[in-house]
């Protein structure tokens, strides 16, 4: 007679829902533990992960549309490299490569005409090289993008594109309808987005407004915001298709902004609620922002624009010098443009000021705390009086928050000839000069130099340095997109630090305008800046955080990187903790096991005055169902539980007495008794067991 329908009621739990539930728990912490993982050296610290981009933009896969975009396939042969002299051209750096385009280039002393090209090279900065032999190659000249100089080349991370410039007026040129000219850099194809307007938003024009060529503006691109910006500049019949060479130049104080494709702006109301920009980007002209329309906020030319992370949600943009054909921007008052909320202000600076100037070029560093960004500002000219005009060589330094200018001493060393209209770039620290016009005097010149930002001086070489990120940013930035490009290795100089206080880590001692800012970002905002830890892992310099306020692309308010780092961590904390927990009570369940097991031999064997409160008494025992052809069965339930079989195969075979334990109390049916069943007919736990219902393993050592 078989007994297996007797050895225990069936469960009230179905073994898919019991442990459905348990391996869903495991599956959300494994889940909650990847991003930590993310991060991790051998993951990988930028591109592509295990979980998706890094990138906080929303990137979109819109294939190019035919009717707004063609692409141009012939290519000509590749640029010669050797020239006499170059100066004006558009540049942009991406990954260890400047990129120039275009501008004025001569092959023989004295040449003054047929100077416009569309000449398109690049200048490698992941190698060291000297300035008699930089590492430049020569890429196809297109046959489509215009032959322009004083225009600007933006940059995504991708693709570059070429804005605004002026066409040949010796021989006179007639401009083209404006269409937007983007370099894809790993296809090396260029495209054509034709017929660009503008779209309405937070202080721009109506919107669906032509976008006009204009030339000698000051050009940005910041890559992490997926934005670019020209400001000013002019029109003149060199920019303008129909305009005569009668027709007086016209000098703007417009800010015109380029939405990447594939980013979102707030500022746009076509992109609101997080919507991104297709595949020919998106145009906003500004024009009504704070003084911007005052007369206080003169129209000009021939300036630089740079860009300062912190104070605002975006950072801030800084208009630098240019002017018109009789007058100069200021320099002891710099122009000051908020992000964020699309406004112009003014911000006066402190120590001697530059000598007015157009057409330097300046690029900006940022200390390894984030504690001062510096503005560095090389050449430029003076127009007064027409016709005698005087190139600078000298270099200056504008330390934010501070605003403070501090002139370069570079007696005593090889110092490059005086420019205007140089490409400045920086990578490594360094900052790389191409080309420049020198005036009459200078007849050819290689037209390559190297200024090291951090020791204030000229160099006979680029240093490329090991390590950094693809953008080239401090090491203790290279988790915030913030972080600004190219100051890899950059130290702050002493001149400075005798400035703003401090060391070469950071550690600035003035942290607002040394003349007091009365209203925006300067006023109420801070700078980003960033914990710095030293080779051998001691804190060499530590800083508060910079934002508050409001926060729209991850670049300020709460830290979510320390948010998601803390709740993996708290994850794993928890995960540490339930399994320390589930091994304590496998090692006592363990315990508990061997020692029924023992006693139920001992009992099985007649040990003399063995008694247990698991041993059932005489008359127990006699109820048990016994005798030839009797036999015990348990398939138990859960993980880890096998099954035992009792059998006696003769009548004078004695069975021995089991537990009471064994038999639940009548209409009873738990997790409990299933637990004992296992532990009494002999099942030896698991730990896996135990971890998917801790719960019945605990109850059972409790109620032991």
């Amino acid at each position: 007679m078989s007994c297996d329908s007797d050895i225990g009621p069936p469960s009230s739990e179905s073994p898919f829902f019991t442990l459905y539930p348990r391996l869903s728990l495991l599956t959300l912490l494994v889940l909650l533990t990847l991003p930590l993982l993310y991060e991790m050296p051998w993951v990988g610290m930028a591109g592509m992960g295990i979980i998706g981009a890094k990138a906080g933009v929303i990137r979109t896969s819109d294939p190019i549309d035919g009717a707004s975009a063609t692409e141009r396939l012939q290519k000509r042969a590749d640029t010669d490299t050797d020239v006499c002299t170059r100066w004006s051209a558009q540049s942009a750096v991406v990954n260890g490569t400047v990129y120039v385009y275009g501008g004025h280039s001569t092959t023989e002393p004295g040449q003054k005409n047929d100077t416009w090209s569309n000449d398109f090279f690049t200048v490698d900065l992941t190698k060291s090289w000297d300035i008699s032999a930089p590492s430049i190659k020569g890429l196809p000249q297109p046959s489509g993008p215009p032959a322009v100089a004083n225009g600007y080349l933006w940059n995504s991370y991708d693709s570059l594109y070429l804005y605004g410039g002026i066409v040949s007026d010796s021989p006179p040129a007639t401009p083209d309808p404006y269409s937007l000219w983007e370099y894809q850099i790993k296809s090396g194809k260029w495209i054509e987005h034709s017929n660009p307007k503008t779209s309405k938003g937070n202080n721009t024009d109506p919107g669906n407004q032509p976008v006009q060529q204009t030339g000698e503006g000051a050009g940005i691109s910041i890559p992490e915001l997926g934005l670019a910006y020209y400001f000013a500049g002019h029109l003149d019949a060199f920019t303008t298709p129909g305009w005569s060479v009668q027709t007086p130049r016209i000098y703007l104080k417009s800010l015109l902004e380029f939405t990447f494709p594939g980013y979102s702006n707030n500022g746009v109301e076509s992109l609101a609620g997080g919507k991104t920009a297709g595949s020919d980007g998106v145009w906003r002209n500004v024009t009504q922002g704070g003084i911007q329309d005052q007369a206080k906020f003169p129209s000009r030319a021939d300036g630089v624009l740079v860009h300062v992370p912190g104070f605002g949600a975006k950072g801030i943009l800084l208009s630098i010098g240019g002017g018109q054909e009789k007058s100069f921007s200021q320099m002891n008052v710099i122009d000051v443009y908020d992000i964020a909320t699309s406004t112009w202000y003014k911000q006066a600076t402190s120590g001697p000021s530059p000598k007015l100037r157009v057409n330097p070029c300046a690029v900006a560093a940022s200390a390894p705390d984030g504690s001062s960004t510096n503005i560095y500002m090389y050449g430029g000219q003076n127009l007064i009086p027409y016709g005698q005009q005087i190139q600078y060589d000298d270099m200056w330094v504008l330390t934010v928050p501070s605003f403070t200018w501090v002139e370069v001493d570079t007696k005593g060393q090889s110092v490059p000839p005086a420019r205007v209209g140089a490409s400045c770039s920086i990578w490594d620290g360094q900052i790389v000069v191409v080309g420049g016009y020198t005036g009459p005097d200078l007849s050819c010149e290689t037209g390559f130099y190297v200024f090291s930002a951090k020791d204030l001086k000229w160099e006979n070489n680029f240093n490329a340095l090991s390590g950094g990120n693809p953008q080239n940013q401090q090491s203790s930035q290279e988790k915030d997109p913030a972080g600004l490009s190219g100051s890899y290795g950059y130290e702050v100089p002493g001149a400075v630090q005798s400035v703003i206080g401090g060391n070469s880590k950071g550690g600035a001692t003035i942290t607002a305008p040394a003349r007091a800012a009365t209203q925006g970002p300067l006023a109420t905002g801070k700078a980003i800046t960033y914990t710095v830890t030293d080779s051998n892992g001691a804190v060499s310099t530590q800083t508060g955080t910079a934002y508050s306020g409001g926060n729209n692309n991850g670049r300020n308010g709460p830290n979510i990187g320390a948010i998601v780092a803390g709740v993996v961590a708290g994850c794993f904390a928890v995960l540490a903790a339930y399994l320390g927990f589930c091994a304590w009570v496998y090692r006592r369940q363990l315990t508990l096991y061997k020692s029924h097991v023992a006693m139920s031999q001992r009992a099985a064997a007649g040990a003399p005055n063995e008694k247990s409160s698991f041993l059932p008494s005489s008359t127990e025992s006699s109820s048990q169902p016994t005798g030839k052809g009797t036999s015990i069965t348990d398939q138990g339930s859960g993980v880890g539980v096998a099954s035992m079989r009792v059998t006696a195969t003769n009548s004078n075979e004695a069975v021995p007495p089991l537990p009471t334990g064994l038999w639940p109390p009548a209409g009873r049916s738990s997790s409990v008794d299933s637990a004992n069943d296992d532990l009494m007919l002999g099942q030896e736990p698991s730990f896996v067991g135990v971890l998917l219902n801790p719960r019945r393993s605990l109850r059972v050592i409790n109620r032991d």
